[in-house]
């Protein structure tokens, strides 16, 4: 049966949550998952350019087929909106550079797809991409468990040629 890897990304300039996974239709298995971190105090274009290595070694490595990344929805806090944006940015600038489609998902679509509820609790979705994936323990840190979900989201939500 074929398969696709899907890139999972949840968005950050402090931590950028990844996780790879393959999807053959009916049957996820990660491959990969963990965090581009950078450090405070660093000056924010040295962050960015950071993550942007980092995340061009990911898909260098991993070879993913697809990415889906986390919408973005701040209510409060602008500064930190713009910043998010800024590093959320230079990840899809990584999967634009090589021609790999990238698709974007709102919390809400997350849960939903998840779960099957789009107000459930961040532990309900930590604990379903556990069990969902076959993990022995919830994926650290959690931004590693909500991009594993933002790939799952993406499987559930796609309609590949492959399958």
């Amino acid at each position: 049966m074929n398969k696709i890897r899907i890139l999972g990304i949840d968005p950050g300039y402090a931590i950028v949550g990844f996780g790879i996974l393959d999807y053959n239709g009916v049957r996820f298995t990660p491959i990969e998952y963990g965090a581009v971190l950078t450090e405070a105090g660093t000056l924010f274009p040295q962050r960015l350019k950071a993550i942007y290595e980092d995340v061009e070694f990911i898909f260098e490595k991993f070879k993913p087929d697809c990415m889906a990344v986390e919408r973005l929805y701040f209510t409060t806090n602008r500064k930190t909106a713009i910043d998010v944006a800024q590093a959320r940015g230079v990840t899809i600038l990584s999967a634009a550079k090589r021609g790999i489609p990238v698709s974007e998902y709102t919390p809400l679509q997350v849960k939903q797809s998840v779960v099957g509820y789009g107000k459930a609790e961040k532990h309900q979705v930590m604990e379903m991409t556990r069990q969902l994936l076959g993990l022995a323990q919830i994926p650290k840190p959690d931004d590693a468990a909500d991009a594993l979900a933002i790939a799952i989201c993406h499987g559930h939500s796609s309609r590949f040629d492959i399958f």
